[in-house]
């Protein structure tokens, strides 16, 4: 019985330095990695459908690839298509349905303003509200606290800054929630979305000798 309590104690110590912790010295990191001072202050198109955001993250990678080869992969992207490409098995835990491709589909290309992408069989969907063939792509989730843009960047060298911004609305959550989503869902975030950005980064750069298809219309 002293063993148990010895390791709750210790557990809730350890929990408690953690929330100390966390947001003074390691929230920045998790919210901005691998962006640059100027990318995580800069606007994207689609900031202003959150204009007030409780969580704003930008991450970003470099692609050595141009934007011509990363647009097909990002457009492709959502459950029962072309996957999130990052770990697989920890969306389908939740019945996200996501199976990360390896090549490009052409059956999912043709992507424009308006569609509508459901994150799993029976959960919340995404809207594209912004689609800039090679530029920009900006979705927002149907409860409208949730909007995610990618927007891409050419570089001097003939690569690409590939960045990925969320933008996130919880107005009303008591505060237990948001404690719990700056805790826990935003560094679980970062294991997911770097994953995800180091996978388009791989893919992109091996067939980036490809010819393309068809990109996607920007209309609506």
């Amino acid at each position: 019985m002293k063993r148990r309590v010895t390791w709750a104690l210790t557990a809730a110590g350890v929990g408690a330095a953690l929330a100390a912790t966390y947001p003074l010295l390691l929230r920045d990191r998790c919210l901005h990695w691998g962006a640059t001072p100027d990318e995580v202050i800069r606007e994207l198109p689609g900031d202003d459908l959150i204009p007030d955001p409780d969580v704003l993250a930008t991450r970003a990678v470099a692609v050595d690839a141009p934007p011509a080869a990363i647009w097909p992969w990002l457009v492709q992207m959502g459950s029962g298509r072309g996957g999130a490409y990052t770990y697989d098995w920890i969306e389908n835990l939740f019945g996200l349905d996501m199976h990360s491709a390896d090549r490009i589909l052409p059956e999912y290309q043709d992507l424009k303003v308006g569609d509508v992408l459901p994150i799993g069989a029976d959960g919340p969907s995404m809207t594209v509200e912004i689609l800039e063939p090679e530029r920009v792509l900006c979705l927002r989730a149907g409860n409208l606290e949730w909007v995610w843009t990618f927007a891409l960047y050419p570089t001097t060298d003939g690569g690409t800054r590939l960045i990925s911004r969320n933008l996130i609305a919880t107005p009303d959550a008591p505060a237990l929630r948001r404690l719990y989503n700056t805790l826990f869902l935003e560094p679980g975030s970062l294991v997911m979305e770097r994953k995800m950005l180091l996978g388009i980064k791989e893919r992109a750069e091996r067939t980036a000798g490809d010819r393309p298809p068809a990109v996607a219309r920007a209309t609506g």
